[in-house]
């Protein structure tokens, strides 16, 4: 097939979120593992590079090929199995990776599986579903994102604050290498050694022997900046985050939470972006406001800038589409919005209260504070959260009009605790002497802010590059990770290389080679592909 015609075709699956196109040649969809190991066989036999992709939901340009051969997982959609575990009442289920995260929420909802295939232990296994209302915590704000995808760049979401990202939750991988041979992999049965040392063997009987590298990741809450490394760690986190630079990952086994009957949300606007953090670390109980101490135990911290605040009240006055937010005042400046999950309404009512003492303490007005305690609720407030992406999105979306070049330019990085104000500090001020539109929202009860820089010509838009660089470098320096749940793809790399520096680097290298020595797997991702490389 010649170029135009492969373009005209499938066009849609050069490209993801991330706004990037690349280009390739081939590309297929397996239905099931045995297909993926086929392709796989196939393409590593004649030195082809394979790009592997989900949903294409991704913001750092894993799922962008770069030439070759494209692997699309999005017809492998099934849950293919559960399994109970009585002695800790956790219960798990399996899932090939094109399950969009979507369609997992309405099957736990509704207790409901399409159990075609399924073993009797599987089935049975359903039984105990009944006993307690279950769901999956990882939570990004694009719904339509993939298991697969999501396993591969250590998704997390909002609710990260206290469920973690997918690796807390993923129980088992079986991975495709790149010889066509699997590794079954369950959490806990394959430690790496004090020493680094680590073997696996495949399924076809070959052992795979290594050594991890020497560097040691940042101490932050988030991090999904290159390969997971600790002495003595489950090697199935390795592969947790790999962005699909290790393997293909063909099934998933994951744990679910019990939801609990109270879920409250609250949206607070305080005066200035100051008090926000101030309210942030009372809330985190660092601090005290007027000796209260909340007990809150949130789910979610999340944050709005005073930009991000005046783009959506914008929309809501042009935009049809945003018409369901709530109103957003002339005198609201940043905003907070706080997730908080018990058994009992009567105690997440107490702490709210106390909470609203805080909030007047700091300059705010209880008053104006949005609450909602209800499932509709909710949903209005989870949709003023998802809005902003969606905003940003529109207008990156008409910049390209005018000039195609423009693309999303937005931080993923995170800090230690003590880092937050200086690193809020550090965005502020270079988006100022760069004169740069630009709004930051998103997980600040992890430090983790996402800025998003609106240039509005190709010459704003290089000064944004230009400073993601600066302060990725900076980031590093705080002991922070310049990707902390988007993965690190191709867009990221040479803010990696700031952080870890080429020697640091260079072990990566040698890590993915013990997996995948022709580096046919996502060439140019987490690291840049050296022409001639072996």
């Amino acid at each position: 097939m010649d170029k135009n015609t492969f373009i005209k075709m499938y066009g849609e699956y050069l490209r993801d979120e991330s706004r990037q196109v690349g280009n390739a040649e081939s590309i297929v969809f397996p239905k099931s593992e045995y297909e993926i190991i086929s392709s796989v066989k196939e393409m590593s036999r004649k030195n082809i590079q394979i790009t592997t992709q989900g949903a294409r939901t991704g913001l750092a340009a894993s799922a962008v090929p770069y030439g070759g051969h494209i692997i699309n997982l999005s017809k492998m959609n099934k849950v293919i199995g559960a399994r109970y575990d009585e002695s800790g009442d956790r219960f798990f289920i399996t899932v090939q990776p094109g399950v969009l995260l979507s369609e997992l929420r309405k099957y736990t909802a509704n207790k409901s599986f399409n159990t075609d295939g399924w073993d009797e232990k599987s089935i049975n296994a359903l039984k105990h579903m009944e006993k307690n209302q279950w769901f999956y915590s990882t939570d990004p704000t694009e719904t339509s994102a993939s298991m697969g995808g999501m396993a591969s760049c250590n998704a997390s979401g909002a609710k990260s604050y206290r469920y973690g990202s997918a690796r807390e939750h993923i129980n088992g991988l079986r991975v495709v290498l790149a010889d066509g041979d699997v590794l079954d992999i369950k959490r806990g049965r394959h430690i790496a050694g004090e020493d680094g040392k680590f073997h696996l063997v495949t399924e076809g009987g070959r052992r795979i022997e290594g050594k991890l590298p020497n560097y040691k990741m940042p101490d932050v809450k988030k991090n999904t900046s290159g390969y997971y490394n600790k002495p003595k760690m489950d090697m199935i986190d390795l592969f947790i985050g790999s962005d699909g630079t290790l393997g293909i990952i063909s099934e998933i086994e994951i744990e679910l939470n019990k939801t609990q009957k109270s879920n409250w949300g609250i949206t607070i606007f305080m005066p200035d972006e100051d008090k926000a953090v101030d309210l942030v670390r009372a809330i985190r109980e660092e601090i005290t406001i007027d000796n209260i101490n909340l007990k809150l135990n949130p789910s979610a911290i999340e944050f709005f800038s005073h930009n991000a605040l005046c783009m959506l009240k914008e929309q809501q006055k042009t935009n049809a589409a945003f018409s369901n937010i709530q109103e957003i005042k002339d005198s609201y400046h940043t905003a907070v919005y706080v997730e908080t999950e018990s058994d009992s309404d009567d105690e997440v009512w107490a702490e709210v209260e106390k909470l609203g003492d805080v909030i007047n303490g700091l300059g705010g007005n209880e008053d104006e504070t949005w609450v909602a305690y209800n499932p509709s609720n909710l949903e209005k407030l989870h949709y003023f959260r998802h809005a902003c992406p969606e905003c940003v999105n529109m207008q990156i979306d008409n910049i390209k009009k005018t000039d195609s070049r423009i693309t999303k330019l937005g931080t993923d990085m995170s800090v230690p605790d003590n880092k937050l104000k200086d690193v809020m500090k550090m965005y502020n001020e270079g988006i100022e002497e760069n004169n740069l539109t630009a709004v930051i929202f998103g997980h600040i009860g992890n430090n983790h802010l996402h800025v998003n820089i609106i240039p509005q010509n190709i010459s704003e838009y290089e000064k944004g590059k230009e400073l993601f660089l600066t302060w990725s470098e900076k980031i590093a320096a705080m002991g922070g990770a310049v990707s902390a749940e988007h993965g690190v793809g191709k867009l990221k790399a040479p803010f990696l290389k700031k952080m870890y520096g080429e020697e640091e680097i260079n072990e990566m290298r040698k890590l993915k080679k013990i997996f995948d020595p022709a580096q046919i797997f996502n060439r140019g991702t987490i690291f840049e592909f050296e022409e001639g490389e072996k």
